[in-house]
């Protein structure tokens, strides 16, 4: 062989092992343009603070909301309060939210840059102090509660900083000062509730990940003896910024095989059971999803039963959890009432499943966490509310025959809305392992 063609052989392998980065058309849902993006979320953006935001600061009995924060060092609902083309605070950005009833929620930016279109600007910096104008707009709206963003339990409620709070106190009167409250309870309802709008196209979002998996779990991406888990890890994530989209973690995939088996290490071979986990944030909302995929032996067309009956078993789980959603219950108590059943079932299971929305582990009830199956205080206390997303994340063991009955984890996760009629798959779930020949 020629040194020319020795050096292209050795270039083609390198590639093959070391960047599995093709490119195909594929089985994607469409894929907004930034343009027609911004313009959805800042439409369910208005419908949110109409329609929703007034209903939640009853629930919650505040007649007024303040969101302080600085840039860089953002409240986390700031983000979601504001169009999709602000990407962080300005300087010192205050807004305030003020119950008017019949006439609505008020929406005020005490800031030196205005939010056109959702806000009305009320500070003129050449006249008075920024916190001198808070406080004046406070005194003359005269509520009875403020809510801030302080919590013991939820960070998504604890955003006020302790020197901006200090700034706070010490710029209000005695009187409105000891109306402080914390708002943690507006802070979470805002950012689990979901709206129709919203709802309707959440399947959309959560197809374009599941096309993302079925791509990266086929042939076109892994070649059996080559493909590293961590390079195809790197794939998907090539693969979600190729489509203009991000990701709110690191992609993973792992490999279970038989112990007898003759491989080890991460380079992924015929007869291994994988697993992926991957989430994508597209239209200012996340998925976050785990499915299975089995690399067929030479010979074989399906994966083993003794697998298939242990995804069966994962899907009971997932059925047994779905079905003990009951709004007003919390999380600890889905938690127990699910375990129960399981265990009266024989399924070793783990459950640690949470909310999803505007953040991958969103707002919301915590069901469990991997190290905490007898209930998490605080976030697990927290009840359920009808309109909200959970990503049903959970495991069972189960002991399979073909592989010397060696115990093997099926771990699943698909994303889930909860409504008054129930529980439903936001785009379904797998029930059969992608097979990669």
């Amino acid at each position: 062989m020629s040194k020319s063609r020795e050096m292209i052989m050795l270039f083609i392998f390198f590639i093959l092992v070391f960047s599995p980065l093709a490119s195909w058309e594929s089985e994607i849902p469409a894929i907004l343009s930034m343009k027609e993006r911004a313009a959805v979320v800042d439409h369910w953006l208005k419908i949110r603070l109409d329609r929703l935001l007034p209903e939640l600061m009853r629930r919650e009995n505040l007649d007024m909301w303040l969101i302080i924060c600085r840039e860089y060092n953002e409240d986390p609902v700031y983000l979601t309060l504001v169009p999709y083309t602000s990407l962080a605070a300005r300087r010192l950005t205050m807004l305030v939210f003020f119950d008017r009833g019949e006439e609505g929620v008020e929406r005020l930016a005490v800031s030196r840059y205005g939010i056109r279109d959702f806000y009305q600007g009320v500070w003129e910096p050449k006249k008075i102090d920024q916190w001198e104008c808070l406080a004046q707009v406070i005194k003359e709206r005269a509520p009875e509660r403020i809510g801030i963003s302080e919590s013991d339990t939820f960070a998504f409620g604890d955003g006020l900083s302790a020197s901006l709070k200090n700034k706070l106190i010490r710029v209000l009167d005695p009187d409105y000062s000891s109306r402080l409250v914390p708002a943690e309870g507006l802070a979470v309802g805002w950012l689990e509730r979901r709206i129709p709008e919203e709802l309707e196209v959440y399947p959309h979002i959560v197809a374009v990940a599941h096309g993302i998996i079925a791509e990266a779990f086929s042939r076109k991406v892994v070649t059996p003896g080559v493909t590293t888990t961590q390079g195809l890890s790197w794939w998907i994530r090539e693969r979600i910024r190729e489509l203009r989209l991000t990701t709110w973690f690191q992609p993973s995939i792992s490999i279970q095989r038989p112990k007898k088996s003759k491989h080890k290490g991460d380079v992924i071979h015929r007869g291994d059971l994988l697993h992926c986990d991957i989430g994508i944030t597209y239209l200012g909302l996340n998925t976050d999803t785990q499915e299975h995929a089995y690399v067929l032996r030479e010979g074989e067309t399906d994966a083993p039963s003794g697998l298939k009956e242990a995804l069966k078993l994962g899907n009971r789980l997932q059925d047994i959890l779905i079905g003990e959603f009951k709004a007003g219950r919390t999380g600890n108590e889905i938690l127990a009432s699910s375990l129960k059943r399981a265990k009266e079932e024989g399924i070793k299971a783990s459950i640690y499943t949470h909310p999803l929305g505007f953040h991958g582990h969103a707002a919301g009830p915590t069901i469990g966490l991997w190290d905490k199956q007898d209930g998490v205080s605080g976030k697990g206390d927290y009840p359920l509310y009808d309109d909200t997303c959970h990503s049903i994340e959970l495991n069972v063991k189960v002991s399979i025959q073909e592989w010397g009955g060696q115990e093997v984890r099926i771990a699943l996760e698909q994303d889930t809305a909860f409504v008054k009629e129930g529980v439903y798959f936001l785009d379904g779930r797998q029930t059969a392992f992608h097979l990669i020949r």
